[in-house]
């Protein structure tokens, strides 16, 4: 690469938390606020340089965990983003990366003055093209959501039907059938023994994916452990 180009890796984590107006699940994004120029106290995606002695999801995730301390179980290549002019003061090319993160992890990432967790769907203006990445990688997760089982990201190992149609009401912003849904989703999955009790109604079962069949199409991508920085 031309020493006048840098490379960069940028991600987008998503977790659905509860929105604060509704209490429903929403998709919601950590953000990293910049402590320098350009776009000093602008809110920006977690990133960093790419080291040279690194891959390319390594780095991504040594910042990841490095910005906000989130380590994700699923990250995915989202797109190269290069456009001349999306830095200010130099050339870099942006790999940007996706992840998706369950609730617990969610709550257990950095939150402070300058890590913050926002609504995906509600964003300020960010720093570079950052608002573009966004929105491009939240295209991408409803896309996935309507033909692969994406959804599992989310949860843990078991789940009932409707905590997994919560999950995708949640992301594709829209009510959906519960019948409909049972009958679309039950061939990926394999019901487990064990039900949910405690409730009022009748006891829910217990659903795991089919671990036979890839998540989804282009993912996971293998994480390395980042290594710690001196």
């Amino acid at each position: 690469m031309s020493a006048d180009i840098s490379l960069a890796v940028s991600t987008a984590i998503f977790a659905l938390r509860p929105h604060p107006d509704t209490g429903l699940s929403a998709l919601w994004i950590p953000l990293v606020r910049r402590t320098r120029d350009p776009f000093e106290n602008r809110w920006a995606l977690p990133g960093g340089w790419v080291s040279p002695d690194e891959s390319l999801s390594d780095a991504a995730a040594r910042n990841l965990l490095e910005t906000t301390g989130v380590e994700p179980t699923y990250l995915e290549q989202l797109y190269a983003f290069g456009a001349v002019d999306r830095s200010p003061d130099r050339r870099v090319v942006s790999i940007v990366y996706w992840a998706l993160v369950r609730p617990e992890q969610a709550d257990a990432a950095t939150d402070g003055d300058n890590v913050r967790w926002f609504l995906a769907d509600d964003l300020p203006e960010l720093a570079f093209d950052h608002n573009l990445i966004v929105d491009y990688a939240l295209w991408r997760l409803r896309t996935k959501m309507e033909y692969s089982r994406i959804a599992h990201a989310f949860l843990g190992p078991t789940f009932t039907l409707t905590e997994l149609r919560e999950v995708h009401e949640a992301v594709l912003q829209r009510p959906l059938d519960p019948a409909n849904f049972r009958r679309q989703v039950e061939p990926t999955l394999v019901a487990t023994e064990t039900l949910v009790t405690g409730g009022r109604h009748r006891p829910p079962r217990l659903y795991r994916y089919d671990e036979s069949v890839r998540l989804v199409d282009n993912g996971p991508l293998t994480i390395a452990t980042p290594r710690s920085t001196p």
